[in-house]
């Protein structure tokens, strides 16, 4: 009998032409408790990186939000989006079925299990501390006694880091975040430095890692849990048409997409990026102000230099260790003041780069023309003065200026890997890649002309 309807019911679903949407409605909204899935599919999730997030005022994305609303579209099902304040209001609607699913990823626990059936896992995950890079972190477990450690009251992590304490016998300082927050927004208290740690699921602390370099989540405090979407026990036709659905190798495809879209580089942090007005070029505007003036430049060719450098993010680090809104090399900001703990730090480091802009000034201060000594200046930047002293060298051989740029030493520049000429008895330093550099004085002077009619 029940194979019967539910084979009925389920071409009543593939049968059916709902016109496909999507609704959100926030926690406050009121929401009928009975409801069939045949007429639409209620989701519970919350804001975060990995689950549902505005990626401008037109378009929602998130990882577990694509997923949910692509397997609502396969089957034909009009899809609304509940958005609960917390994990404890989420699994609250679930239980009092005013939703019919939680597309949000949790950790496998018995006492869940025991309400809820999971679905849709995803691959295992396990439990971290979340810390910044720097002296006061620590490098294991035991050197979290004597420390505080903040966790979200009444969480897994809050009983975890309870068990954890009693392992290792005891002296953490536990302080309660309120069961108000979300772990996105524990991590982001981290990296504000209102809090030292907190725990969090490994796949959503690496991925603030991999924007916010200064962020470490190394150090296990438990081990893998299986994770995935939560249901309720007698849902049995929406746990098999999720089945269904995950079994096809177009979702395999898809969800494959979703992983690198959202795993590798989530265009969520993207999003909080600092949006900048007409009138301004960057948020660092006073900074590039107020040092500007130390060498005599105009501001924005400064700002147009960060652009070029990191976009104005303050914590890029390149994948040859240049870090911070300048892109100084460690070895180059030492020399100038700056540690692995200031680094990062908007103002020092600009203030650093223009501590180097003067000694590259110096450098070339027989260039009278200041235009074309900016310039070389630039060009030095960006590679270092080595192989820009080799050009001008060349330039000087053969009968060109030496103190002029472009068609003079930027075209021996762009000779500096042709044999013939890094061969040559006036070159000290060898072959050299110039492209890179060619580009970025191009480039970043034709962004300042840009900025300077913009603002």
């Amino acid at each position: 009998m029940f194979v019967r309807i539910f084979l009925s019911f389920l071409l009543f679903l593939i049968s059916c032409k709902n016109y496909f949407t999507t609704d959100v409605f926030s926690s406050g909204d009121q929401l009928s408790e009975t409801h069939i899935i045949s007429d639409t599919l209620h989701v519970a999730t919350l804001y975060g990186a990995s689950s549902y997030f505005n990626y401008s005022d037109e378009e929602i994305m998130g990882y577990d939000y694509e997923l949910v609303q692509a397997f609502a579209q396969a089957n034909e099902i009009p899809l609304k989006v509940h958005l609960a304040a917390t994990e404890t209001e989420m699994l609250k609607m679930l239980k009092q079925k005013r939703v019919d699913l939680i597309a949000y990823n949790m950790f496998e626990t018995k006492a869940l299990k025991h309400k809820f059936d999971f679905v849709a896992y995803q691959e295992d995950s396990y439990m971290v501390l979340v810390q910044e890079v720097g002296r006061e972190a620590v490098g294991s477990i035991n050197e979290l006694k004597g420390r505080t450690v903040h966790v979200i009251e009444n969480s897994i992590y809050h009983q975890r880091l309870v068990n954890l304490n009693k392992e290792i016998g005891g002296d953490i300082d536990i302080q309660l975040l309120s069961d108000s927050l979300t772990i996105d927004q524990a991590i982001e208290m981290v990296l504000q430095r209102k809090i030292e740690f907190t725990f969090a699921p490994h796949k959503i602390a690496v991925q603030y890692k991999d924007f916010h370099r200064r962020l470490d989540c190394g150090i296990r405090v438990g081990f893998p849990q299986k994770n995935g979407w939560l249901v309720n026990r007698k849902n049995e036709v929406l746990k098999t048409m999720i089945a269904h659905w995950e079994a096809d190798s177009k979702t395999e495809l898809f969800k494959s997409h979703m992983y690198e879209k959202y795993k590798i580089k989530n265009p969520y942090f993207r999003a909080k990026r600092t949006k900048v007005s007409f009138e301004t070029v960057s948020p660092y505007d006073d900074y590039f102000k107020t040092y500007a003036e130390e060498i005599n430049w105009d501001w924005r060719l400064l700002a147009a230099v960060a652009f070029h450098e990191s976009n104005f993010d303050s914590l890029q680090v390149s994948h040859r260790g240049a870090s911070g809104l300048m892109q100084l090399m460690p070895s180059t900001a030492a020399i100038f003041g700056l540690d692995e703990d200031n680094i990062f730090n908007p103002e020092k480091n600009i203030e650093a780069s223009v501590q180097y802009i003067k000694s590259l000034n110096r450098m070339f201060g027989k260039i009278e023309n200041q235009e074309e000594r900016k310039k070389f200046i630039l060009a030095s930047y960006n590679s270092g003065p080595a192989h820009i002293l080799d050009a001008m060298a060349l330039a000087e051989k053969y009968g060109k200026n030496p103190h002029i740029w472009f068609e003079h030493v930027e075209y021996y520049l762009s000779k500096s890997n042709d044999p013939d000429y890094y061969n040559d008895e006036v070159v000290r330093y060898g072959k050299f890649g110039p492209s890179e550099t060619i580009r970025y004085v191009r480039n970043t002077l034709d962004t300042y002309k840009k900025y300077k009619q913009r603002s």
